[in-house]
């Protein structure tokens, strides 16, 4: 069953240096945009990732410093990269606990909000685990009835992901065939933040979710310690955790 789209979607896969939201980097990054008329649009670059690729990093995805030494970084294609995603909503499998997070830090690095509160985000993999609790490579199999080739090669798992939420409609008759639907399906849960160390109250407030002022407004808690907000900054919090808390301070002391 084909995608109802009123606005592109863009599937995409990232092969990264590590799985440190913070610390690591992109070295691949492979974009597969479906429009509402139907066709399609491929975009691939290898990434530097201006570090050494670890080992047992390559060899999962097989990519080397060697391949990489020559292409850009990530600050070098960001434009190219977020035009490309312009005005998509976004798709791919486990794309909420990690790819997304790291895209947006890439771009956060780069002075880029990704504007992730303008985008849905459909999560292939939580529709496969709510339905089967599988892996990729066995949900391709499970949903396809092929063999994925070159996984961990990022082009390939895009594709992939692609066809089996294609697959997963055609399966699934309570699935509804709509963005909306499909990104509201698969979140875990709906959190401000893409570490979770905040969640909403029942009045959709922001709340801490971590340390000590857990369970307490955000808002309130930068009101009565104003330090903690230069606390945060200082430390290893994503930059889009960081966004989000300057956001907030800079209402709170009615800056522009």
């Amino acid at each position: 069953m084909k995608l109802q789209l009123s606005r592109p979607i863009a599937f995409f896969d990232l092969e990264t240096t590590g799985i440190n939201l913070q610390t690591d980097r992109i070295v691949e990054i492979a974009i597969l945009k479906l429009l509402p008329d139907g066709s399609e649009v491929l975009f691939t670059r290898l990434i530097n990732p201006g570090m050494p690729i670890p080992a047992e990093a390559t060899a999962v995805h097989n990519i080397t410093n060697e391949m990489v030494a020559s292409k850009p970084l990530f600050a070098q294609a960001a434009a190219e990269i977020f035009e490309f995603l312009k005005d998509c909503d976004l798709a791919g499998y486990n794309i909420n606990r990690f790819d997304v997070p790291v895209l947006a830090e890439e771009f956060f690095r780069c002075g880029i909000d990704l504007g992730l509160d303008r985008r849905k985000c459909v999560d292939v993999q939580v529709i496969f685990h709510k339905m089967e609790e599988r892996t990729l490579k066995a949900a391709y199999k499970f949903y396809c009835e092929k063999e994925l080739i070159n996984a961990h090669s990022a082009e390939a798992d895009t594709r992939a992901t692609h066809h089996i939420l294609e697959a997963q409609l055609d399966r699934y008759p309570e699935l509804m065939n709509n963005v909306d639907f499909l990104a509201e399906f698969t979140q875990y849960r709906r959190t401000p933040d893409l570490e979770n160390k905040f969640r909403f109250n029942t009045e959709n407030d922001i709340v801490f979710n971590f340390g000590k002022h857990k369970d307490k407004l955000l808002k309130q808690v930068f009101i009565e310690e104003p330090s903690y907000y230069y606390w945060m900054m200082e430390k290893d919090f994503l930059q889009s955790t960081k966004h989000l808390i300057t956001r907030v301070w800079k209402e709170l002391k009615g800056i522009a």
